[in-house]
């Protein structure tokens, strides 16, 4: 069976939806996460993941000395430019694994190998969630010396990660390392790949994980599901019959990504508070909208099922 590391640095305090984050990762029980932070682990924590405590400073001067360059930014996000170098940065973390990764924490998981099987697993070699980029929120790369130094393809990179602007090239300038010929139809896409072994077994699958996101849902329509199911590890929607690997929540968090069609304020912007799920019934499923999480309840689980079947 194929096994899958995420590694996730992370530093300054765990989000308020974190303890359901770490949810949708213990029903993932086939993939691991290793967090790298100054925060205390989380109590009761799911067996697949780990977390390694260490300062901002010291996690500096480590990728300092793997990389060799000068990386001391004043903001952890620049870490999003950092996450191509991942694998070769925590290579001795990741030596048991077929595959290392990387991804936010402003998602919830369904059922990631429900998509990615050992069958997807082994004939690809780096897997995107999006048909155009490598996705940030998460993506997969072979567990090889060639997938540990892929991001030396980056122009410049020494000096973009030694920038302490976030530039984010852990989607557009690394995803034409696998890439380059994103607007062309996918079978041309294909032939241009055989000539270059990075590209060649690249798996570039929409998977519709972003709602609000400027681009159309995956029946044509421009209208995107607001309200969804995550339930036994499983998520759903109320519009969809289908399951999706995971929900990227980030155009309900913050306005800044949201296209202008959606309107001016993301719907979380204001809330004072987004988890509304009594402490330690975060297995018992919940609901997602515009008002945050909310307890799932029967009533809720039935009229979904409703709505599926009218849709199906």
């Amino acid at each position: 069976m194929k096994s899958i590391a995420i590694i996730t640095p992370y530093f300054g305090q765990w989000p308020e939806l974190f303890d359901l984050y770490l949810e949708s990762c213990r029903s993932n029980s086939r993939v691991n996460w290793i967090f790298i932070s100054d925060c205390a682990a989380p109590n009761n924590a799911p067996d697949n993941t780990q977390f390694i405590h260490t300062s901002f400073d010291d996690y500096k001067n480590l990728v300092s000395e793997k990389l060799g360059i000068n990386f001391n930014p004043s903001s952890a996000y620049k870490l999003c430019d950092l996450r191509p170098a991942f694998g070769h940065i925590h290579s001795d973390l990741i030596k048991d694994y077929d595959f290392w990764g990387y991804g936010d924490i402003d998602v919830i998981y369904g059922d990631i190998r429900h998509f990615y099987s050992d069958e997807i697993l082994s004939k690809h070699t780096t897997l995107s969630t999006h048909w155009n980029k490598a996705s940030g929120h998460l993506f997969l790369l072979k567990n090889t010396p060639a997938f540990h130094n892929a991001f030396r393809k980056i122009p410049n990179w020494k000096e973009i990660f030694e920038d302490p602007k976030h530039h984010g090239i852990d989607e557009s300038k690394f995803s034409k390392v696998f890439l380059r010929h994103k607007k062309y139809p996918a079978w041309l896409r294909k032939i241009y790949g055989l000539t270059d072994p990075l590209q060649r077994h690249a798996y570039f699958a929409e998977q519709y994980s972003t709602i609000l996101s400027p681009q159309a849902w995956f029946n044509g329509q421009w209208q995107h599901p607001e309200e969804w199911v995550w339930k036994d590890g499983k998520l759903h929607n109320s519009t969809d019959s289908r399951e999706f690997m995971y929900l990227h929540f980030m155009n309900w968090k913050s306005s800044t990504w949201l296209d202008e069609s959606r309107g001016e304020k993301a719907a979380w912007e204001g809330l004072k508070q987004l988890n509304h799920i009594p402490h330690g019934l975060e297995n018992q499923g919940f609901i997602i909208n515009r008002l945050g999480f909310h307890q799932l309840k029967k009533s809720n689980l039935s009229d979904n099922k409703t709505n599926q079947k009218a849709i199906s």
